[in-house]
C-alpha cells in the first residue's frame, strides 16, 4: 500500500471518528437538556402544586373562620330565633286568643349596636315618635359613644348585650361571663348617666354554645338587679342578609299579633342596612294594626326562652 493510500484511509477514519464523536456529543447534550428540562418542569410543577395547595388551605381557613364568626355572631341566635316560642311560665298567658280583646304591645329591640346604621334607625324612630330598646356592645371610638348617648338622650331604653360579643370568650366560664357583663355595665354607665338594668344574652338564653350552665348565668344577672329579655318575634335579620326590606317586615308581621307582649328581634349592625331600610314600613304597618309600640322598662312582662329555676 502506497503512503498516499494509507494517509487517505487514516483521514477517512479520522473523519468518521470526528463525526461519531460529534454525534455522541450532540446526543449527550440532548440527554442533558432533556434531563435539565425534566428537572425544571418537575420543580415548576411541584412549586405550582404547592402554591395551589397553600391557596386552597388559605381559602379553607378563611371559610372556616367565616363559619366560626357566624357561629359566634349568628348561629346561636339562629337556634333561638328559629324557635322563638318562650318556655317560661307566663308564655301561655301571653298568647292572644281568637275571641280576646287584648291589644298587642310591641317592643322593637335592636342588638349589636352602635353601628353605621344607628343614626338612620334613630332618625326613623324620631320621625314616627317611636321609642325602642337597644341592647348594646362596647365600642371605644368617640363616634360610637356619641351614638349611645343619643340613644339614651332620645328616650330609648338601653340594655347590656355584651362587652366583647365573642361567644367563645363570654361563655368560656362563669367568671368570664360575669366579667363581660360587669365590663359592659361599667362601660355604659358613664355614657348614659345611669346603671343599665336590662340584659340580653348573646345568642339568647337558649343559646347552644355556652360552656356554662345558663342557670348560673341567670342567677348572676338576677343578683345584679337586672332583668333579661329574649324575644318571641324575629325579623330574620340575624340569620340572613338575603332578606329584602319587605320580607323582613313580613317576617315580623306573621307573628307579632299572636301575643299580648311581642318582643321583636332586630339588629343594628354595619351589615344590617336592610333592617334600617325596612324600619319605616315596619312601623307604619304596626301602627296600621293598632298596636302599642313601646320601649322595654322594668314593668314590661318578661319574655324569656329559659326562665330561672
Amino acid at each position: 500500500m502506497s503512503p498516499n493510500s494509507e494517509k487517505s484511509i487514516n483521514k477517512t477514519d479520522n473523519n468518521s471518528n470526528n463525526k461519531k464523536n460529534l454525534k455522541n456529543t450532540r446526543d449527550k447534550r440532548k440527554r442533558v437538556n432533556r434531563i435539565k428540562y425534566g428537572i425544571i418542569i418537575t420543580v415548576t410543577v411541584s412549586i405550582l402544586v404547592a402554591l395551589i395547595s397553600v391557596i386552597c388551605l388559605i381559602v379553607a381557613v378563611v371559610k372556616l373562620n367565616s363559619r366560626l364568626d357566624k357561629i359566634e355572631e349568628g348561629s346561636s341566635t339562629k337556634t333561638a330565633s328559629n324557635d322563638v316560642s318562650v318556655v317560661n311560665a307566663n308564655a301561655q298567658n301571653n298568647v292572644i286568643t281568637p275571641d280576646g280583646t287584648d291589644k298587642t304591645n310591641v317592643y322593637l329591640t335592636f342588638d349589636d349596636g352602635p353601628s353605621d346604621n344607628t343614626d338612620s334607625i334613630l332618625d326613623t324612630l324620631s320621625r314616627y315618635n317611636v321609642k325602642a330598646t337597644f341592647f348594646l356592645v362596647a365600642k371605644e371610638d368617640q363616634a360610637s359613644k356619641d351614638k349611645i348617648k343619643r340613644i339614651a338622650n332620645e328616650g330609648h331604653s338601653v340594655g347590656v348585650h355584651s362587652y366583647s360579643h365573642k361567644y367563645s370568650d363570654i361563655y368560656s366560664s362563669l367568671d368570664a361571663f360575669k366579667n363581660d357583663v360587669s365590663s359592659m355595665v361599667n362601660y355604659l354607665e358613664p355614657i348614659i348617666g345611669y346603671k343599665p338594668k336590662l340584659y340580653r344574652f348573646p345568642g339568647g338564653s337558649s343559646n347552644k354554645v355556652t360552656n356554662v350552665d345558663i342557670q348560673d348565668c341567670i342567677s348572676y344577672i338576677n343578683s345584679q338587679g337586672m332583668k333579661y329579655y329574649d324575644w318571641n318575634v324575629s325579623s330574620g335579620d340575624a340569620v340572613s342578609n338575603a332578606y329584602t326590606a319587605d320580607e323582613l317586615v313580613e317576617n315580623v308581621m306573621k307573628d307579632v299579633l299572636k301575643y299580648k307582649t311581642s318582643v321583636v328581634l332586630l339588629h343594628d349592625a354595619n351589615a344590617k342596612g336592610t333592617t334600617a331600610e325596612a324600619l319605616p314600613r315596619l312601623i307604619e304597618t304596626l301602627q296600621a294594626a293598632n298596636v302599642n309600640i313601646l320601649p322595654i322598662t322594668d314593668s314590661t312582662p318578661l319574655v324569656q326562652h329559659v326562665e330561672a329555676k
